[in-house]
Order: structure tokens, then sequence, then C-alpha cells
């Protein structure tokens, strides 16, 4: 598991001290962990959820509540409100609310905390690149996503044109997984969708997979991460969640969990972790 030792144990300085090993908080009345969701990743993965619990339950000795809302917004709203104690989010929604979140840890993927957005189409159209699309019904994920919505708008505002009168029609299908089935139902004829998700579907739902090819994909980005409220930096609650994400390989449980989702760990947010992301939404807002 990737952990980057040395800067893990300045950023834990930094939210109240570094976490022993010997730190467990069994107490029968020890109040539950609450960790926000949206169908974008986990859709009805609940075996996933249960590997979790159980891995957090073992490590922290923190009950674990999992609160799932339907779109980035709902989940950044409870965050700010103080009624969840992290989410796992996406870079776009953690810019936007800069001044309040802050990134808990990123999950590794192919040996990276990174990932790209994928624009994807029929597996039998004849189509070669983005400027063929124009007229489509275009499916998104969630309006708050960078792969699922931001990419696309970002790399048609590049190319002069106007993300609002590309396509004929667009809808949010308000999870990644939804954008694939409505590309391979022909639902819509093309749609935006998270590289990593896409890809783990290959190996998960391969006949979903091959009614739909990949058209164009985008830079690399900061991998969705782990979020909490910044004014909650020295919460025990905080350090709990920080303590059972970096010892996921430590536990059956944990182990199962990062194979289910296809992940070789986590990985502790750099200062230039979004930055690419934030040259989208600056792209965007001087196009507004």
């Amino acid at each position: 598991m990737i952990k980057y030792a040395s800067d893990r144990r300045y950023f834990l300085a930094a939210i109240g001290g570094a976490i022993c090993a010997s730190h467990r908080v069994m107490a029968q009345d020890a109040l539950p962990l609450r960790i926000g969701l949206t169908p974008v990743f986990l859709d009805n993965e609940w075996v996933v959820l249960e590997y979790l619990r159980d891995h957090i339950q073992a490590v922290t000795g923190h009950a674990t509540e999992f609160v799932q809302r339907r779109t980035y917004k709902e989940v950044v709203a409870l965050l700010l409100l103080g009624e969840l104690d992290a989410a796992w989010l996406c870079g776009y929604p953690l810019l936007q609310h800069a001044d309040r979140l802050q990134a808990l840890a990123l999950p590794v993927w192919n040996g990276a905390p990174r990932y790209r957005g994928y624009i994807i189409t029929a597996d039998d159209r004849q189509a070669s690149e983005i400027a063929d699309l124009r007229g489509d019904i275009h499916a998104y994920s969630d309006p708050d996503s960078n792969s699922g919505h931001l990419v696309t708008v970002a790399e048609l505002v590049a190319r002069n044109e106007r993300p609002d009168g590309y396509f004929s029609r667009s809808f949010f299908t308000f999870g990644h997984r939804n954008v694939v089935r409505a590309v391979a139902r022909r639902l819509a004829t093309s749609g935006s969708v998270d590289g990593y998700v896409y890809d783990a579907l290959a190996r998960t739902e391969p006949e979903l997979i091959a009614q739909t090819r990949v058209l164009w994909r985008s830079g690399w980005h900061g991998f969705p991460p782990f979020v909490f409220a910044t004014e909650a930096r020295n919460a025990s609650a905080t350090r709990a969640i920080n303590d059972a994400l970096f010892t996921l390989d430590q536990t059956a449980s944990g182990r199962n969990v990062l194979g289910q989702l296809q992940l070789d760990g986590f990985a502790l947010p750099q200062p230039d972790s979004f930055d690419s992301i934030a040259a989208l939404m600056s792209r965007v807002a001087e196009r507004d």
C-alpha cells in the first residue's frame, strides 16, 4: 500500500498528532463514524460497504454509518453542516468549497492516485472524434463531477464550442455505471464517464462494456478523494477514518475492500493533486 510515510507523519501532526498503532477507541458508547457516499461510484455495492464497516470497526473500535445521497451537492451540504465525518467526493466539489473542505486521502489505482475522464459511445457507431458527436443525446453523471461533466464541458470550451448547445439534449444519470448503461442501451448516443469506473466495469461487467467503446480520453487528474470539513481537522473521528483508510491492507476485510474496488491503497493528497481540475474550472469560468 502506498503511504508516503514522511509526508504522512507531517500530515497527521497537522490534524492533531501522529496516530500510533495502540490508538484504539473500544468504548461501547463511542460515537459512530458517519461517511457520506453518492451512487456516482458505489452503485448498490453493499458487499464492499460491509467489508469496509468491518475493517473500520476492527481498526478503530467505532461503529460506522454510511450515509448515501443521490448527488454530490447533497453530500457536501451534510459535510458542511457537520452531519458527516468524511465523504468520498470528487476533486471538483472539493475545489468548489476549498475554503471549508480538505482532502484526507486519495485512492491509488494502477499504481498512482490519478484517473482520467472518458467520452464513450456505442460500440458499432461510426464516430472517431468529439466533432462527430455534435447533436448527440449525451449522458452526464453529476453536475459536480469532474470526469462525468466538467471534463467534457471544458474540452468543448477549449474547442470554442458552446457546451449548452453542442448536444441536442443532455441529462444526468447520477452514477457513472448509469452513464455506461444509458449508452449501452441506446438511451444516449454518447456519455461522459469516469475512466476508473469504466475500466473496473470491463472486468466485472464485460458484457455491458462490450456494447460501448471509448472515443476520447482526458488528461490525468487527482483521484476522487475522501474529504472532511476543515473545521474538523483535529477531531478524533477524522483521525480514526484516516487510520482506517491507511491500514486497509492490514485486515482481511480491508483487503477485500481493495480487491472489490480494484484499488492498490491510499495516498496522501499533494499540493498539486487537483491543479488540473482547477485549470478546467478556470477555463469554463473564463468562458462564462
